[in-house]
């Protein structure tokens, strides 16, 4: 089915359900988002389900706004709907 992602916005894509907070911490029955495969993709590859946690991204305005991810929302808001890059997992170390 597609739908527009409710992160990058684009549109008409195939998205998933996002637990916006991870089931693994309690969020089995919480608010859930549409994402696009790549944005999914995306956010599980920059951070842990305890980063989203911890790191207050629980909602789509946080997740939009955190350092770690403007630059691929920038970049996939470019792209064609039917682009779904390769994603590489991220080594990069939050300091605490």
């Amino acid at each position: 089915m597609n739908h527009h992602c409710e992160l990058c916005g684009r549109e008409p894509v195939e998205t998933t359900v996002h637990h916006l907070t991870p089931k693994e911490m309690g969020g089995s029955f919480l608010p859930t988002a549409n994402l696009c495969i790549p944005c999914h993709k995306q956010i599980h590859s920059l951070y842990t389900n305890r980063d989203l946690v911890t790191l207050g991204l629980t909602d789509l305005q946080s997740l939009r706004t955190d350092e770690r991810i403007i630059p691929y929302l920038r970049w996939i808001r470019k792209q064609p709907a039917s682009t779904i890059p390769r994603v590489r997992k991220s080594h990069h170390v939050r300091k605490s």
